[in-house]
């Protein structure tokens, strides 16, 4: 099988994700192989971004080879556990670090992550931390670590009608299902303020090398209201924006929005808790929903909290598992007003 991370024409991420990877079942591997895997959500060639985006490249031969046994080699995979296990977070960002640390320092690749910098004063206050520092053997970095700022995103755009034409649009109208985030703010902030906490002169006291590179590795689905998949009718982005072109995407609609689409007999629903956003969804058809129950889960849902819920439409296979066709955020009533507002709010700040 190549790993060479080509994606055929017309094929969603989630078919490419199930080419790719048809034996992964782990969740924890699966979850390390898209991160590993999946397109970038920043153009890391984009002029904006002034090459400061990271990449991890195809993955190789010998990766693919690594996560196969890391799901099939009883030791290799207790060992993978066990670190997940250690201090559990809730926080999908925090599950995320955890997978790809696990990774870099089985690459040998990892000197530190989550290297807090503290204010010599009195309070010792913190000024920061270092996702990761690292040496990567490819890289032309000389004597001197890599500092990665890494974050696993999902934003819906609001409004969807400015991205036809281009016209004023920003990365702020990419939104996160809480609303208290933009795909903009995020992104001036890791370049403005997390990328040059080496520069800051308490930051030596922790380093063990100088930092000669400082970027941001980004990965994460992108929703779009009511566009199907990935080749549907998603809008085009501006180049401007400095968005991966072949980024992971979704749809995003309400529940009437979610009655009005046509899904194929047979079809299953999965809502995904926070921790399974990331790999398309892989799961035993015993947690399927058919749709009646799906419009009870979400009415349920929304009665208790006024937050988008992540779902998977998935097709039985012939395993007796349900895989994800695509994903979708569910919102509810009064969310895309909301939504609007704060798109709208975070451009006049900027």
């Amino acid at each position: 099988m190549s790993h060479g991370g080509v994606q055929l024409a017309g094929e969603s991420s989630q078919q490419r994700f199930q080419r790719r990877w048809p034996q992964l079942r782990d969740p924890h591997v699966r979850a390390l192989a898209w991160l590993l895997d999946a397109p970038d959500l920043m153009a890391a060639d984009a002029p904006c971004w002034q090459g400061r985006i990271a990449t991890l490249g195809p993955v190789s031969e010998d990766v693919a080879g690594w996560l196969n046994r890391l799901q099939d080699d009883p030791a290799l995979n207790q060992s993978l556990h066990a670190h997940m296990e250690r201090q559990p977070s809730a926080r999908l960002g925090r599950y995320a670090e955890k997978l790809l640390g696990f990774y870099l320092a089985r690459q040998g690749q990892l000197v530190a992550a989550n290297l807090q910098v503290r204010n010599n004063g009195a309070t010792r206050e913190t000024l920061g931390e270092f996702d990761f520092l690292v040496k990567r053997p490819d890289a032309a970095s000389g004597a001197g670590l890599e500092h990665w700022e890494f974050a696993t995103k999902f934003y819906l755009l609001e409004p969807a009608p400015r991205v036809a034409d281009g016209d004023g649009m920003s990365p702020d109208a990419f939104v996160g299902p809480n609303l208290a985030d933009s795909l903009g703010r995020k992104m001036r902030k890791i370049m403005a303020q997390q990328l040059m906490l080496s520069q800051h002169p308490a930051a030596a006291a922790v380093l063990p090398e100088p930092v000669v590179s400082a970027q941001a590795l980004v990965k994460g689905w992108l929703f779009y209201r009511d566009s199907p998949d990935d080749q549907g009718d998603a809008p085009a982005l501006p180049p401007a924006m400095g968005i991966e072109p072949r980024h992971c995407r979704g749809f995003w609609c309400d529940v009437g929005g979610l009655q009005a689409r046509a899904f194929p007999p047979g079809t299953l629903f999965l809502l995904l808790p926070r921790l399974e956003w990331l790999a398309p969804a892989r799961a035993p058809v015993s947690r399927g929903l058919d749709l009646p129950d799906l419009l009870t889960a979400l009415a349920a849902r929304f009665s208790l909290e006024e937050a988008p819920v992540m779902l998977a439409v998935c097709r039985a296979s012939v395993t007796g598992e349900m895989l994800e066709v695509e994903r979708g955020f569910i919102v509810p009533d009064g969310w895309e007003r909301r939504a609007a507002d704060s798109a709208r709010h975070a451009v006049q700040r900027v």
